[in-house]
């Protein structure tokens, strides 16, 4: 009976550390959008608030739905690359991860009406994939701090003795978004739109952590937890905006977007605990079980401002700006105060700025962009924000367009997997994204 106990306390203390995403960071994830669209909006940094006429474009401002020109249809495939360097007291280690997917499919239909004011309306759909999770690191090193101490036949043998540890976590899913735009332009000068968003989304999380330590007689414990996190469900959102020619070459853009109001499902297992001790040669295991629960997340609301430059037919320039205020991210549907404080008190706003620049050559465009936004973390630091460039060029053939990206950003971030023990050191890890991407547009 005492080995029992003494085991299940064991299992308990693991679980508390919860080493797979607190709501607080989910509440972060399910939150943000990477600039993942069409290879011309990716070269430009996702800078099209006040431009339109691109399907990634309408997902921000749906005002731009009615500057398209024509009825178009568009697809895109990206490969994408990410880098984690993670150093865990002093020791680095590299991974690389690569994805192949299509982020984005879509189409515009243009109408023009006669006699009336209404010069053009318009109508899209557009599927596109607002963040991909998947990724894997490591981390290795040695704390001298030894955390799982006590032998599982006799309590009274201790494992004060740090051989080091070892962590990974490997992640999967994505978060993807149905708009349903719809805009008009009113005399030649002012565009007008709103988009219905629904949202489907799968986070899967799956870590691994073990420990080796030792007893004065070398005595060895090997310990290892492994804990998984899926969390799946749908929301839905709406956005509507403005696009004001302000002059023939200066366009103005103002967009709000709504919080997305998710309904979400958890299947995690706390603990798969296996436990060897060398004095005796056994192995000690215990499995917590597959576990469910259901609640509600309602993210921040966005509010974006843009304005363009266009050079007539050579060329323009586009800057965005987004406020959206992650202390304003809610969950409900059971007690979650407690998690309500934590977030109100460790999160804050975020500032994004994008900058898109094209140049035209006859039928071939030039396109370059950057785009910067800090963490929502209060207690982050400078490196933590998101910042990075991006380059791109396309060929209008006349019936469609073949356009091509490359963008790079990075930032860092610290993971700690000891949260209950403020002696060990977080593993400080840095991210550097590469993504390629190739747009197929064909006029219809």
């Amino acid at each position: 009976m005492k080995k029992l106990v003494l085991i299940v306390t064991l299992c308990i203390g693991f679980s508390m550390n919860a080493q797979t995403l607190g709501y607080t960071d989910v509440g972060v994830l399910f939150s943000t959008e990477k600039i993942m669209g069409t290879a011309r909006y990716n070269a430009m940094g996702g800078a099209f608030g006040a431009l339109g006429g691109d399907l990634s474009a309408i997902e921000i401002n749906p005002a731009g739905t009615a500057v398209f020109a024509l009825s178009e249809f568009a697809t895109t495939l990206n490969i994408a690359d990410t880098e984690t360097l993670s150093t865990y007291y002093g020791i680095p280690n590299l991974t690389s991860n690569n994805v192949t997917n299509m982020p984005q499919v879509g189409g515009v239909f243009v109408f023009k009406p006669r006699n009336s004011a209404w010069t053009k309306t318009a109508i899209a759909f557009n599927y596109s994939s607002a963040n991909e999770f998947e990724n894997f690191w490591f981390a290795e090193g040695n704390s001298n701090y030894p955390t799982y101490i006590y032998d599982p036949n006799d309590e009274e043998i201790l494992y004060l003795n740090s051989d080091g540890q070892y962590f990974e976590n490997y992640t999967n899913g994505s978060n993807r978004k149905y708009s349903f735009s719809f805009a008009g332009e009113l005399n030649n000068n002012l565009y007008i739109g709103a988009s219905l968003i629904s949202w489907d989304v799968d986070n899967f999380q799956r870590i691994l952590l073990e420990e080796y330590n030792y007893n004065d007689d070398n005595d060895i414990m090997d310990t290892s937890l492994i804990q998984e996190l899926l969390t799946f469900g749908n929301g839905f959102a709406f956005n509507l905006g403005v696009i004001a020619k302000a002059t023939d070459n200066l366009r103005l853009g103002l967009t709000y977007q709504s919080p997305t109001w998710y309904d979400l499902n958890e299947d995690y297992v706390d603990y798969d605990l296996e436990i060897y001790v060398s004095n005796t040669d056994e192995l000690f295991t215990d499995f917590s079980g597959v576990n469910n629960f259901r609640y509600k997340l309602k993210t921040p609301y966005r509010l974006t401002g843009s304005m363009a430059y266009v050079f007539g037919k050579n060329g323009l320039l586009s800057v965005d700006y987004t406020f959206k205020d992650f202390k304003t991210i809610k969950l409900s549907g059971s007690n979650f105060s407690q998690e309500n404080i934590a977030i109100n008190n460790s999160l804050q706003a975020v500032h994004q700025f994008r900058v898109g620049a094209e140049w035209r050559i006859n039928s071939f465009s030039l396109r370059g962009g950057y785009h910067h936004e800090n963490s929502p973390y209060k207690d982050a630091l400078s490196s933590d924000d998101l910042a990075g460039f991006s380059l791109g060029a396309g060929y209008n053939f006349g019936f469609g367009k073949l356009d091509f990206a490359y963008q790079n950003s990075s930032n860092t971030a610290p993971y700690n997997f000891y949260p209950q023990y403020p002696e060990i050191s977080s593993t400080e890890l840095e991210y550097n994204f590469d993504t390629y991407s190739i747009t197929l547009v064909l006029n219809m």
